[in-house]
């Protein structure tokens, strides 16, 4: 697969400073500070109500927030969440239901593709449908009736069409059976050896081992706790921090 973005591997893609994600006047994220390198992923892990999906929706700007926040250089803290995209950040939400349910897989692909020149469509859908043959398989049926793994990989293809510098995946795991995790972990992989930068947040911590090379718990809005991929062996280490 060739690169999805221009990024060189091991350089500084997104630098994230003082993240603040809030609802109306509660705070429930504050001082959130980290980059990200192409080529990497970092993943937020922590437990129900710790903030991961407000974190990352303010990443993305659809959560109201505030920090600096650089794509290659670049200050998209104050832009609104299209421009964010266009900026370089694909974002693809827990929820399930990302996709257009009564259009067909390859329409909905080729929506995410819409934004690219039309020079560059073409080879870009070769590449997702090289990363899920699934859904080159399943190319002519409606959305609407693929299983729950099979909608989360269309939405992540959808994502994946606009050439991301970073892809934010907030759960991508829940509720999927245990065989889709392999395919999941395999285009994790091959995503990051292109030099893409993938921010995760995972509650699951034995998956959240297998794809990522560094983690931060947060706990309460607030880091706890940071570290490489070794600690996401011994999961028993974290406890304490995960738990807050």
């Amino acid at each position: 697969m060739n690169a999805t973005n221009s990024a060189a591997k091991g350089s500084v893609v997104m630098t994230c400073r003082g993240i603040v994600a809030r609802y109306s006047r509660i705070t429930v994220v504050e001082g959130v500070d980290f980059d990200l390198q192409a080529g990497e992923m970092l993943a937020v892990l922590g437990p129900n109500g710790a903030g991961k999906s407000s974190m990352l929706g303010a990443i993305a700007g659809i959560v109201s927030g505030s920090g600096e926040i650089t794509v290659k250089g670049a200050n998209i803290g104050n832009m609104s969440a299209n421009k964010r995209a266009s900026q370089g950040i694909a974002f693809v939400p827990e929820r399930r239901g990302n996709i257009f349910p009564t259009m067909s897989v390859e329409e909905n692909i080729d929506l995410g593709l819409r934004l690219l020149p039309v020079q560059e469509r073409e080879a870009q859908r070769d590449l997702i449908l090289g990363l899920f043959p699934i859904l080159k398989q399943r190319g002519d049926a409606m959305a609407g009736v693929l299983s729950g793994g099979e909608q989360q990989m269309l939405a992540i293809a959808m994502a994946l069409g606009r050439k991301p510098q970073v892809l934010v995946l907030d759960e991508p795991t829940q509720g999927l059976a245990p065989m889709v995790f392999d395919i999941l972990e395999n285009v994790f992989g091959v995503l990051k050896r292109s030099g893409l930068a993938l921010l995760l947040a995972e509650q699951n911590v034995p998956f959240a081992a297998r794809v990522a090379d560094r983690y931060m718990i947060l706990s309460q809005g607030q880091i706890m706790r940071s570290g490489g991929k070794d600690d996401l062996k011994n999961p028993e280490e974290l406890a304490e921090a995960f738990l807050g």
